[in-house]
């Protein structure tokens, strides 16, 4: 791809001015610029739609060159990238898997120099020139291998963050570390001899556990989310870090940031009962780390069930995540539900209950929608039972 071409301001028009309009039926137009290929035009303009709200900055910018949307697809967000920037400090960072080079922009705030290791040419290219819009002069594009730059490099870095590909040619999408690309368990001690610190970067799909079977040194993993939508796990490692693991779950919503810390595999006893006033449903970060007993015992509030991971109160609580005021308590019966639910408006959840939600709106007529929320659960006593709410 021609960077040269894309930034003519004809083409640059044309993007900016299309940008709303949709891919497809562009597609469908005669391309106005015959010299250059078309579909580089629309991915152009496809990758800036996709940049509107996840890259703001990128978004705003003029003369901003975009690489294939995939890219941009499994690029960090900048909320996520920001958040990441200020967990560490220091003179040196590499980035062994730079991408689209939102993480380094965000590093290079903290760090007097930031490598941006890329393998893929143009997109190390596109980077460059982004960077030099953005006038950030202390990252440093490289071509190439990262394990081919670690070993030609004898400077000290003070940290390692890597974004490994969760895709190859023969699996599609993996979802063991092992089978990623760099393959970051394997070369973990080669890259300790590089650093103290590292900063490893998954999808949200990864099981936790399965993650620490495969990996050693780990003090932290972040669980990061957005609008309670858990974006990426965020695994820190020290070398020869003796310390207990830290779960640290965060979830940027529109009103506040909701945070919730506790140590792995602690043996936390919860304590139990059957639905008071207030009902508490934990984001989604925090139901990705599995810590459902430490919720009991930080905010003192009961679990509702063993499994059934909603909580209940007397006094209303400031809590990461939903929170409804419990208006009615039922037996999941034929009659309590006729009475109660038949031809009525919901919005349905369920925890740790036998059917889905697609098959009880069926089942009783339950019209979707409405100010009115119920949750269909289990109770202590092992009952099936539908709780009907108003949001708080």
């Amino acid at each position: 791809m021609d960077i040269s071409e894309i930034l003519k301001p004809e083409i640059q028009d044309f993007i900016e001015d299309n940008r709303s309009e949709s891919i497809t039926n562009l597609a469908l137009q005669e391309n106005p610029f015959p010299n250059l290929d078309y579909k580089i035009i629309l991915n152009q303009i496809e990758a800036k739609k996709k940049s509107k709200d996840k890259l703001p900055t990128w978004f705003s910018k003029t003369n901003i060159v975009y690489p294939a949307k995939v890219s941009v697809e499994q690029t960090s967000s900048e909320i996520a990238a920001n958040f990441k920037s200020t967990l560490v400090t220091g003179k040196f960072l590499a980035d062994l898997t730079g991408g689209f080079g939102v993480d380094c922009l965000y590093f290079s705030k903290h760090f007097e120099t930031v490598i941006h290791c890329e393998i893929n040419s143009e997109l190390s290219e596109i980077v460059k020139h982004n960077f030099g819009v953005f006038g950030i002069k202390n990252v440093h594009c490289i071509v190439g291998d990262s394990f081919d730059f670690l070993k030609s490099t004898s400077e000290r870095i003070d940290c390692i963050y890597i974004d490994p590909s969760r895709r190859n040619e023969t699996k599609g999408k993996v979802f063991m570390l092992k089978d990623c690309l760099p393959n970051v368990p394997e070369n973990l001690d080669f890259y300790f001899q590089h650093t103290s610190k590292i900063l490893l970067k998954t999808a949200p799909i990864l099981d936790i556990t399965a993650g620490l079977s495969e990996l050693k040194n780990v003090k932290n993993i972040y669980i990061i989310a957005i609008k309670n939508e858990v974006k990426e796990l965020l695994w820190e490692f020290e070398k020869e870090c003796t310390e207990k693991i830290q779960i640290k779950t965060i979830n940027f919503d529109k009103i506040k940031t909701e945070e919730f810390n506790y140590v792995f595999n602690s043996l936390t006893e919860p304590s139990f009962s059957l639905p008071k006033k207030y009902l508490y449903e934990p984001n989604s970060a925090i139901m990705k780390s599995g810590g459902f007993n430490e919720i009991s015992k930080q905010f003192s509030i009961d679990k509702l069930q063993e499994h059934s991971h909603l909580y209940t109160s007397y006094e209303l609580i400031d809590f990461p995540g939903r929170v409804f005021e419990i208006q009615k308590t039922i037996l999941y019966s034929k009659n309590e539900m006729k009475e109660n639910f038949v031809n009525k408006k919901f919005n349905i959840t369920i925890r740790n209950f036998p059917e889905t939600v697609e098959t009880i709106r069926k089942k009783w007529k339950i019209k979707e929608g409405g100010n009115e929320y119920s949750f269909f659960t289990t109770d202590l006593n092992n009952n099936k039972i539908a709780l009907i709410c108003t949001k708080i």
